[in-house]
């Protein structure tokens, strides 16, 4: 071989090595980000030129992918679309879009993530068509179908989560909408579809279990203001709280009153066990106002409130702000005023309290599944903090027991267990419906599910519906599936 020969050679081959490696980072260790990133309009269509992969819940396909007849190749088909909305969402390249778990898990139903670059180099040498991995979710179908069945057509949504673990078990949204509406190829039927759902007033794209237009959590927020009270170790549960029939705020014009319209039960004083087994606004509110903002703030971070969560469905912060005046203040006290919540975070405080004092970042992905069957990537359980000691933890245990059984969260009774819960009833103005609430646990003793229900509208009853007659109900549904009962 002569010289200029072997040096166009080594030229040649460089320049190969050069392309080979190029492309190789480009498909193989940039894969993931350039997937991820907004402007790559490319990685959405390039989803449908894989068989992209299943979404699995208790080992049923809720979300699978079908030959398409259309230039995308395959179709995303989803199971009971209407339940699983809020979870798996939708892909649909007409709209240039995705929501749910088909976002938040894009590049591993896609094939392009991290995790799977060993799976790639294989494809790339073997020829074999690229494929995307199935996404495990923690959800059970069963008791996803029953906070389904029990929240029916009342507005407003459901979540229940592992306590010792952070895993997520149900997630509910209503009114919802068909997936596969919004995931066919159409794009005059599905943009025509999309925007009947965009223009309804009551919001069917809505996540509300995580995020939306939230809620003021009303008593249920009585949790975390006993929780801050215990932990100052000024308080104890029975400690003696002023008793009047009347409040009015500090520096304020304006009064405050019980449900009852009356004293929380006989006496100058209550207890703090009896004013939350009782539900009393005015005891709340004045305790709150002797802790004062900071501590309270400071409890509710403890619980998640000024965080926003990526499980990987990402939610939306629940607020308590800095700086608030004495009034502002005592209004927080019984869940009013300008603190806001989602359920998920009213779930996170009931499952804090349930698991020792010890709140756990929720999660709804348990692993991710290769086409070979092989587990690609394992989601472990992680501590987000302790927002209270195990035994001011298990002083609130016994005082939510009593709350169900023999006080204002009766509603949540299951025969044989111990059930643990807090109701909430919350104003949004003067003329308008009342926000409805619970939270709680079951069994007390060994919680295996800890649960929020919100259902907004007052539950097409005006002001004349309650926590305990319309959430609480909702809320032992879900928990009974739980516990197989």
């Amino acid at each position: 071989m002569t010289k200029e020969l072997r040096r166009l050679s080594i030229i040649v081959l460089l320049m190969f090595l050069a392309l080979f490696g190029s492309t190789s980072i480009i498909q193989v260790i940039q894969a993931e980000t350039l997937a991820a990133n907004s402007a790559n309009t490319r990685s959405l269509y390039d989803s449908y030129e894989v068989q992209r992969g299943s979404i699995v819940a208790s080992g049923i396909e809720i979300a699978s992918s079908v030959p398409s007849d259309d230039v995308y190749s395959w179709q995303r088909v989803y199971q009971n679309g209407d339940m699983w909305a809020p979870v798996t969402g939708y892909i649909n390249p007409a709209l240039g879009s995705t929501t749910g778990i088909e976002q938040a898990m894009n590049g591993e139903l896609s094939g392009t993530s991290n995790s799977q670059f060993l799976s790639r180099i294989e494809r790339i040498f073997t020829g074999q068509p690229p494929r995307g991995s199935n996404v495990e979710l923690s959800l059970d179908a069963t008791v996803q179908q029953a906070a389904y069945d029990a929240l029916g057509d009342l507005q407003g949504a459901v979540i229940a989560i592992e306590p010792d673990t952070g895993r997520v078990l149900a997630l509910v949204t209503s009114p919802s909408y068909d997936t596969n509406q919004l995931a066919i190829h159409d794009p005059e039927q599905v943009n025509a579809t999309y925007e009947q759902l965009l223009a309804d007033p009551a919001d069917p794209l809505i996540d509300r279990a995580i995020g939306g237009d939230l809620n003021p959590p009303g008593s249920t927020f009585k949790l975390v203001v006993a929780s801050a009270a215990l932990a100052s170790g000024d308080y104890t549960p029975e400690s003696e709280l002023p008793n009047p029939a009347v409040y009015q705020l500090p520096q304020s014009s304006n009064v405050v009153f019980n449900a009852s319209r009356g004293a929380c039960g006989p006496g100058e004083t209550v207890t703090l066990a009896d004013a939350l087994r009782l539900s009393c606004n005015i005891p709340f509110a004045e305790l709150a106002v002797e802790l004062g903002d900071t501590a309270i703030r400071e409890e509710a971070e403890k619980y998640g409130f000024n965080r926003s969560f990526d499980i990987p469905l990402t939610s939306t912060a629940s607020p308590y702000p800095r700086a608030l005046d004495d009034p502002q203040t005592a209004l927080t006290g019984f869940g009013q005023g300008q603190v806001d919540a989602t359920p998920l975070q009213i779930a996170m405080v009931s499952a804090g309290i349930a698991n020792g004092g010890v709140v756990m970042t929720p999660r709804m992905v348990d692993q991710v599944i290769g086409p070979d069957l092989s587990v690609q990537q394992t989601f472990e359980s992680t501590e987000f903090g302790r927002a209270l000691d195990e035994d001011l933890a298990a002083e609130m245990v016994t005082m939510m027991v009593a709350n169900v059984q023999d006080g204002a969260a009766s509603g949540a009774r299951i025969d044989g267990v111990d059930v643990a819960g807090k109701t909430g009833t919350a104003e949004n103005g003067s003329d308008e419906p009342y926000t409805l609430w619970f939270t709680g646990f079951a069994p007390a003793d060994d919680p295996q599910v800890a649960v929020a229900v919100v259902i907004e509208d007052g539950g097409g009853q005006g002001q004349s519906g309650s926590g305990n007659t319309i959430a609480a109900p909702i809320a032992k549904t879900v928990m009974e599936a739980v516990l197989g009962r």
